[in-house]
């Protein structure tokens, strides 16, 4: 049996959440930047990491400036 509190559920949809909004704004790179900035200000470390995997996976090649710039500090 595995036991998840409601926090850490929370945790988990909100990260859905965030790729789902970075999915729906990866046509314009300045509102792409914007709510990657938001989205680390808003997850904790190991969020941030799964992420930024994430991110490389699904528009490295897109907008590698993008997560380069974003990704240089919380790495």
């Amino acid at each position: 049996m595995i036991i998840v509190s409601k926090s850490s559920k929370t945790r988990i949809n909100m990260l859905e959440y965030i790729k789902t909004i970075l999915k729906k704004v990866s046509f314009d790179g300045k509102l792409f930047e914007k709510e990657l900035r938001k989205a680390i200000k808003t997850l904790i470390d190991e969020e941030i990491q799964e992420l930024k995997n994430w991110c490389y996976e699904n528009f490295g090649n897109q907008h590698q400036l993008v997560l380069q710039r974003c990704f240089v500090v919380s790495s």
